[in-house]
């Protein structure tokens, strides 16, 4: 027993000090530990939610996938000789994707058609992975069989609605009249597709050979799914099958995705979009890191009679510092604990209350990496904003701490303080970099960050001086109101700094939202063209275009061949052996569209070097977007080498572009000489823009005359693709705006804590004010201007910050013109007044309720 009593004395006399402090409990310190719960759980659940998505899309690859390796190819099918050597490593099974127009047997104004996105599928094999849930519930061969000379499909539910059809109805697909057998309620393999733009339909291989859409140049994509005959077979033996198929087929030219990485798209939007939630719960984190900085200097203030005692019985400043810092640091872990548990059991929480609607697998495991991550994040941001006022009272001497209350002075820390912080600043500015998907998004956001912070100190201070310099007022309460903003121990600082970084968030969110919306509602309908027809076969060119002119005499077709394919070498390098940025690093992975021109593309113009003559016929040429080339280190005269339906193309640099890409038109990373393609079987891309606008009535009837007489051309309506991409972007910025919501909330919490932390000083200004005869009306009128001065001021720099963060973001990132919201901009100043004078005039009515006498007494 005795070894347990001795133990504590054990420990170091700093130590013992601030243990003992908080035996008192933790009043007072509510705003410090919220605030820093609150940011680390945002972190921490974001970061466990994400990792959880990644996880589950790891953990369920192979049903994801619908195999264990998928080799993928555009245009054509794969040679037997491949197939079979696919087959020596386990089953097979051969499918395709496209898109199509589907339409009603119907003719004239009764027909109606939709876009789909085509599946066609081995009856006897799909799926060789996970299962397919259809109504009437059947077996894949059952529901595709041919019944009464009518192959059956398999739709989703959307196609039915868009046709007015059921099951047991003809549609018409390409030139072949099949049946809808049933609805498909769950796909498998869904999730490896990527975003569709149109309803799921499901056939068989030998009714899509039927069909007639596969023609010359045709985008489909043949995949062929290897599945080696056993869930347990390891990643090892996986990559060996791949390295032998491509080592025995170098020159294939196809696509291997694997169930390592069955959606590597969707894992990287994931990835991305978690990290720009992870950077507006750190947002949230350093919005309370004010909060911890006006906690801690209102415990420096409450403790002066403690410190002064302690240095006048021979402590040290430095054991001042570390006694205090004990207490900071406990709390801090408090703060951090409560915010792990949170985040820990965010995911679980997630899935249990909308798990029907996300169709991504969710581990819901507690993620010790991401926590991990949270907890370093919580205590560097504690530590970070609690140093400077803990440093700034080891120097004061004892009488100086006993006058603070009155002259107010302030003082720098000491070096080696100034020293902590900066390093503390480092690390955290590495850890943030350390952990990002995109390092310069992270240290641009830190970079961002401390800047907003200065101006907002800056802009206190000039608020301060402004209001010191300002005449004085004939009306009492406004004269009063002005000399509190910059009287000894103002609230000003601890008010614009608690604010400021948290509405400069959400005027960013906000604008950048609206300049979107903007751009999709208003902007982009305007100059965008009306429809884009993909896949004209090249012998029906002529045709469709004289059918184009004769039914849509008012508008403009734009044509040009299209053929697809992957870049191979850049400059004389592999292309894995380039390392470029993330915004351009999109064009080296995958196929890509390519195209061949006798002359300068629309929507293009030379930058540098030559364009080659109509009849141009030597070796091959390619022009290149000028931005993308810069980006890839390539000059005039570089060889570009693309894999084309299965050939390697080697192309010289003969000029560079630059690319109108914002109005949707028909646009080209690449464009080669006539001669380099000419020959090769492809298709045609066509866009169609009225003169003048059509009416919907207008453009469905032609949408519908286009795939009756052109059943193989697929057609996609601009505006009904716009609308997705709305929709989409409502999804994403509501979820933006409810992370936001943590910042803002933290920023309410620090507030609040800035104005209790002045409620002592506010005691003393009014009862020294009501002795003096001032009314309690007078007194209100006078807090309540004050505060609304503040909330005015903070609200127009944070609306005037987030405006040039937002105009970065879409004129340099986003690549769109910036839009002003004034209603928005009116809504978050009528957010900051309001804020400011109802959490101040609370705080204030219990000053005012505070009996003088006693006040008096003890002053």
């Amino acid at each position: 027993m005795s070894g347990f009593v001795a133990r504590p004395h054990r420990l170091p006399t700093a130590v013992r000090l601030g243990l003992r402090d908080l035996r008192g409990g933790l009043s007072g310190f509510g705003t410090f530990i919220a605030c820093i719960a609150l940011g680390v759980a945002a972190i921490a659940g974001v970061g466990s939610f994400a990792r959880g998505l990644v996880e589950g899309l790891a953990r369920e690859g192979r049903v994801i996938l619908g195999a264990d390796a998928s080799f993928q190819v555009l245009h054509r099918e794969l040679p037997e000789a491949i197939i079979r050597a696919l087959a020596e490593r386990g089953t097979v099974a051969t499918m395709a994707t496209t898109r199509a127009m589907a339409r009603t047997a119907a003719v004239g104004d009764a027909a109606k058609s939709s876009l789909v996105e085509i599946k066609a599928v081995d009856p006897g094999l799909y799926p060789l992975v996970g299962t397919l849930e259809t109504e009437p519930a059947r077996g894949t061969p059952e529901a595709l069989a041919v019944v009464d000379g009518r192959a059956g499909v398999l739709v989703e539910p959307a196609l039915l609605a868009r046709l007015d059809v059921k099951v047991g109805d003809d549609i018409v697909l390409g030139d072949l009249p099949v049946r809808i057998a049933g609805v498909i309620r769950s796909e498998p393999d869904r999730l490896a597709g990527g975003l569709g733009f149109g309803p799921r339909l499901l056939l068989s291989l030998d009714t899509f050979r039927q069909t007639g859409l596969i023609q010359p140049g045709s985008l489909i994509r043949w995949m062929y799914q290897l599945d080696l005959g056993s869930s347990q077979a390891s990643d090892a033996d996986l990559r060996r099958a791949i390295a032998d198929i491509r080592g025995r087929y170098p020159d294939a030219g196809f696509e291997v995705r694997t169930r390592m990485n069955a959606s590597p798209q969707l894992t990287t939007q994931i990835e991305r979009f978690s990290q720009f939630l992870t950077l507006v719960g750190l947002t949230a984190l350093l919005v309370g890191g004010v909060g911890v900085a006006n906690a801690v200097a209102s415990l420096v203030d409450r403790k002066r009679d403690d410190i002064a005692t302690l240095k006048a019985l021979g402590a040290t400043g430095g054991m001042v510092f570390a006694a205090t810092l004990t207490q900071v640091g406990l709390l801090a872990l408090v703060g951090t604990a409560i915010g792990l548990a949170v985040g820990a059991v965010l995911p679980a929480a997630v899935v249990a209350a909308f798990g029907a609607a996300i169709p991504i697998p969710v581990a819901t495991g507690v993620q010790p990496g991401e926590l991990a991550t949270a907890a370093a994040y919580g205590l560097l941001v504690a530590l970070a904003f609690a140093l400077w006022p803990l440093g700034r009272a080891h120097d004061v001497p004892v009488s100086a701490l006993f006058r603070d209350t009155v002259d107010g002075e302030r003082r720098w820390p000491r070096p080696r303080y100034l020293a902590l912080v900066a390093l503390t600043v480092a690390v955290l500015v590495t850890l943030s970099v350390a952990t990002s998907f995109n390092p310069r998004l992270a240290l641009g956001f830190m970079a961002g960050a401390a800047g907003i912070f200065v101006a907002l100190r800056l802009v206190a201070a000039g608020i301060m001086a402004l209001a010191a310099r300002l005449p004085r007022s004939r009306r009492t309460s406004l004269r009063l109101a002005v000399a509190n903003l910059h009287r000894p121990g103002a609230l000003t600082p601890s008010v614009v700094l608690s604010l400021g970084l948290g509405l400069t968030l959400l005027a960013v969110i906000a604008l950048v939202d609206a300049s979107f919306r903007r751009q999709i509602e208003d902007a982009l309908p305007d100059r965008a063209p009306s429809f884009f027809f993909v896949d004209i076969v090249n012998s029906d060119a002529p045709r469709f275009d004289a059918f184009i002119a004769e039914k849509a005499p008012g508008a403009d077709l734009n044509r040009v061949p299209m053929l697809r394919g992957r870049f191979v070498r850049l400059g004389g390098r592999p292309v894995e052996e380039i390392r470029a940025s993330d915004d351009i690093a999109w064009a080296l992975r995958g196929d890509r569209g390519i195209t061949y021109a006798e002359s300068l593309p629309r929507n293009s113009r030379l930058v540098s070097g030559e364009w080659w003559p109509a009849d141009y016929n030597g070796p091959p040429l390619v022009s290149f977007d000028e931005r993308m080339g810069r980006g890839f280190g390539l000059n005039l005269g570089d060889e570009v080498t693309v894999n084309v339906l299965g050939r390697n193309i080697t192309a010289r640099i003969a000029n560079f572009r630059h690319i109108q890409w914002d109005n949707l038109g028909i646009n080209f990373i690449v464009v080669f000489s006539p001669n380099t393609f000419r020959a090769a079987p492809h298709a045609h891309l066509a866009t169609l823009t009225y003169r003048q606008p059509a009416s919907a009535a207008e453009e469905v009837a032609l949408l519908q005359q286009v795939a009756a007489a052109f059943p193989a051309v697929t057609t996609v309506r601009v505006k009904d693709a716009l609308e997705a991409v709305g929709q989409l972007a409502t999804q994403i910025a509501t979820g933006i705006r409810g992370a936001s919501i943590v910042t803002l909330v933290a920023a309410i919490l620090v507030l609040a804590g800035a104005l209790a932390a002045g409620h002592r000083a506010r005691v003393y200004d009014a009862v020294i004010l009501k002795t003096l005869g001032a009314p309690r009306a007078m007194l209100i009128r006078t807090y309540a201007m004050e505060y609304a001065l503040l909330g005015t001021v903070t609200a127009l720099f944070g609306l005037a910050t987030g405006c040039v963060a937002a105009w970065v973001v879409t004129t340099q990132v986003m690549n769109i013109p910036f839009a002003f919201a004034p209603l928005q901009a009116l809504g978050i100043i009528v957010l900051a007044i309001v804020l400011t004078v109802g959490f101040g005039l609370v705080g204030t009515w219990r000053a005012l309720g505070e009996k003088p006498a006693p006040v008096l007494r003890n002053m």
